[in-house]
């Protein structure tokens, strides 16, 4: 038995009637946090390339997937096979430079071919139009705006006041990863002591140049 199919084993045990009490009364929403803080543990290792604690911390975030899996099990939704078999369709065919004909060279082509592809995908979805991809409406502020402002690059939007790309070229051309980290430090601690939130202003800030870059696409040429 490979280590995988002992690892759901070994929850199915666990939410038995006669396994673990804690386990047996959670359901997906009272699992969710405890996704969020595994990711976070992960994301540390990742930072620190602390290796033996990263390898660690993936199985508990894939605990989390086979916890998941197996509640939507029991409800005759879906299991981890589905789960797994979905993903690895989707691989295969969002890579037909790799599992089909055509090659692509580099890659930005292979990204761009990605999207297309996804698009396609998603075309038939009951979905608004937008400018902007959908993005997890809890995504954690910071990367919410970086993936704002990669759009914006990628699809050559035409920005609002709010978006100064002068001061941002300017200021990429002389941060490194070191002054970028005091930058934000020194931003949210001096949140901090104005009391601001700054995942929330940075959110809010963040939607008012999606909303203002959206207006602006939409709006007919001349």
């Amino acid at each position: 038995m490979s280590a995988m199919e002992e690892l759901l084993e070994t929850m199915a045990r666990l939410r038995a009637p006669d396994g673990c009490p804690w386990d047996q009364e959670q359901d997906h929403q009272s699992i969710a946090e405890c996704l969020v803080d595994e990711c976070s543990e992960l994301l540390e290792t990742i930072d620190t390339l602390d290796m033996d604690h990263m390898r660690e911390e993936l199985g508990d975030v894939l605990l989390q997937v086979v916890f998941h899996s197996q509640l939507a099990k029991e409800s005759n939704h879906f299991d981890f096979e589905a789960v797994a078999r979905e993903v690895n369709d989707k691989l295969i065919r969002r890579h037909p430079h790799v599992f089909g004909d055509g090659a692509l060279e580099t890659s930005d082509a292979v990204l761009h071919q990605w999207d297309q592809i996804k698009a396609m995908e998603k075309k038939g979805e009951d979905r608004a139009e937008s400018v902007f991809k959908n993005l997890p409406p809890s995504l954690p502020a910071l990367m919410f705006a970086v993936d704002i402002f990669k759009q914006i690059e990628k699809k050559s939007l035409p920005t609002g006041e709010r978006v100064d790309r002068e001061s941002i070229g300017t200021l990429a051309e002389s941060v490194d990863e070191e002054t970028a980290g005091a930058l934000l430090f020194e931003i949210a601690a001096a949140c901090r002591s104005k009391g601001i939130d700054p995942e929330s202003a940075l959110r809010r800030y963040a939607r008012s140049v999606q909303a203002e870059t959206e207006a602006l696409a939409s709006t007919p040429a001349g």
